[in-house]
């Protein structure tokens, strides 16, 4: 291992060395994730039959397993240099302060207006639609990172942007909320009674704080009631891990520059867009059998899909108006808890995520909110950062796996996906110190009873 002085504090790819294809973990994958099914039909959708819903481009790109690198387009590469290659950084103070012979990483994806990771996928999807020529794009967004980047980069294409915000959120980032309508985006708090899922949502579920799934329904519709417009999506796709394979590519690249490895990689876990893009290359070192690493998925326990969800299809919206995929889920008439901080409350996880999580692959845990916020302002007093609720997941894991190395006395080198920035999640911020904010973990109760409603698939039951 490299000398730990010889490591500069922040490490920076040169621009020629941003990556200029993104990979696709799923060709190097045994087995490969279910595919997403029609639930009319019970059968594996089509390309035609996504295209309605998805850009052509990004339908294709969802369906391919095949391909283990697809060529980053040059317009897309460009703007990725606005803010790309980010920073792989070490984090000494925190090194310092835990008092551990752990070396500590982590890959800041919050330089840029957006304020997070995002952006790597919404430019991809934004160029997709602008190229077929579209009117416009659709989509959900629950803490507000993706509306806020995918209004971004609808800006840069002069294509409209329509927003369905979790109810919640809306109301409780209306900071974040205007940083999207800043940048030309329409802002709806979700469920809304102006589309039909969302009236039959708020029937069903009276005075609902809104959830992503709910979110998902209503953009759907959305796109697909209107003439030239098409529905994109921020986390769970595979399209969307594709994209954000970059920032594994990135760290990976600059770990090798000084020789390092990573012994323990950590990402939070929600729909699966950040830890995807981070573990992507270094999984796909794992499958080829050319290197090993400790993966670990961190979700809150409020809304813990992988550690206490069931693997099976499920609706990927509330609504059930969308295609069915396989993947670890609560159900997707969870509703989660009005106390829940930030985002991170997605009903189900990513199939590819899934799939290597039930492979035994990867591994994960869940953790409490005032541990997170705990570990969240520690980390800002001694890195200087402030992070976003969703990645001090990652940071509460990695000073926990730290350390144990600090009883063991291993130098193990851990890696974490700090995916953005948390200056527009104050209201949570201020909960917390003002001793306001609650723990909340689901009974066995509550997911028994969401479970039940999985649907029945032609042919599988």
């Amino acid at each position: 291992m490299s000398d730990k002085k010889n490591i500069p504090y922040k490490i920076y790819l040169e621009e020629s060395e941003l990556p200029k294809q993104w990979y696709n973990v799923r060709a190097d994958m045994k087995n490969k994730p279910a595919p997403l099914l029609n639930p009319a039909t019970g059968k594996p959708v089509t390309l035609e039959e996504l295209s309605g819903i998805f850009c052509e481009e990004l339908a294709k790109q969802e369906l391919d397993d095949t391909n283990a690198y697809i060529d980053i387009p040059e317009e897309i590469h460009t703007f990725y240099k606005m803010y790309r290659p980010a920073p792989l950084v070490r984090a000494y103070y925190l090194e310092k302060y835990l008092d551990t012979p752990a070396k500590i990483y982590y890959k800041f994806e919050g330089n840029n207006t957006s304020g997070s990771h995002k952006l790597n996928s919404a430019i991809a999807q934004a160029y997709y639609a602008k190229e077929q020529g579209l009117k416009g794009v659709t989509t959900e967004t629950g803490a507000g990172q993706w509306g806020t980047a995918l209004s971004m980069a609808c800006s840069f294409f002069d294509l409209d942007c329509q927003v369905y915000m979790v109810k919640v959120s809306y109301e409780q980032k209306p900071f974040r909320r205007e940083v999207m309508r800043t940048y030309g985006a329409n802002v709806t708090p979700s469920p809304s009674d102006t589309t039909e899922v969302g009236r039959k949502i708020l029937a069903e579920f009276p005075g609902t704080n809104g959830s992503l799934g709910c979110a998902i329904s209503e953009a759907v519709e959305a796109a697909v009631s209107q003439e030239g417009y098409r529905y994109v999506l921020g986390s769970v796709l595979s399209q969307v891990l594709l994209h954000q394979s970059v920032i594994g590519l990135e760290a990976k690249a600059a770990l090798e520059k000084y020789n390092e490895k990573a012994d323990i990689i950590i990402g939070c876990a929600g729909g699966g867009s950040n830890l995807g893009g981070l573990i992507s290359p270094f999984m796909g070192e794992k499958l080829r059998g050319e290197a090993d690493y400790r993966i670990i998925a961190v979700e809150p326990s409020s809304c813990p899909s992988l550690t206490r969800g069931t693997y099976a299809y499920d609706f990927c919206d509330t609504g059930a108006i969308c295609p069915l995929a396989k993947m670890y889920t609560l159900g997707s008439s969870f509703m989660p808890a009005p106390n829940h901080a930030g985002g991170l409350r997605y009903h189900g996880m990513s199939s590819v995520l899934s799939q290597l999580y039930d492979d035994r692959l990867m591994e994960a845990t869940s953790v409490t909110q005032t541990e997170v916020f705990e570990a969240a302002e520690k980390f800002a007093r001694v890195e200087g950062i402030l992070p976003a609720p969703e990645s001090s997941h990652a940071i509460k894991v990695a000073m926990d796996e730290a350390l144990k190395c600090k009883e063991t006395g291993e130098e193990k080198t851990i890696l974490f996906g700090l995916t953005g920035t948390g200056y527009f999640d104050m209201y949570a911020y201020e909960k917390f110190h003002d001793g306001k904010m609650e723990n909340y973990t689901l009974s066995d109760e509550e997911i028994a009873a969401s479970i039940a409603k999985l649907p029945k698939v032609p042919g599988l039951e």
